[in-house]
């Protein structure tokens, strides 16, 4: 199950539909479980290229949750570095199309602008 509530704990898998966001409420605390892609505005340039271009994206979006992180190199021995949230109002060119083509979650820091708050009812 994509969401699922047990012992005071909400737990987030993707893919996930409209009707398990709907479930959430702002201010929650979740953990995920499964896949997060990571992007931050080059890989969003890219994908909306590609998307432009007409050539398929290298993950399937539809139900997938999106991490605006900004990870740092590992130290030596470690298999990765930090990785802190990004400013998602970077990707708000491209998100709009991002969320038509099925993406449902969204993990960053900051505010969203008009056209994506749009977006975001729009697709739900």
């Amino acid at each position: 199950m994509p969401v699922e509530r047990t012992d005071g704990e909400i737990r987030i898998s993707a893919p996930l539909a409209a009707n398990d966001i709907a479930q959430l409420k702002a201010g929650e605390h979740v953990r995920f479980y499964g896949t997060i892609y990571t992007a931050r505005d080059a890989a969003h340039r890219r994908m909306l290229a590609a998307i432009e271009k007409g050539e398929p994206l290298p993950v399937d979006l539809d139900g997938q949750i999106i991490y605006y992180v900004g990870p740092t190199p590992a130290r030596p021995g470690r298999v990765i570095g930090s990785a802190g949230p990004t400013t998602a109002m970077r990707m708000d060119p491209f998100t709009p199309k991002l969320l038509e083509l099925g993406l449902k979650m969204i993990i960053g820091k900051g505010g969203r602008g008009p056209v994506v708050r749009q977006a975001l009812q729009e697709h739900k």
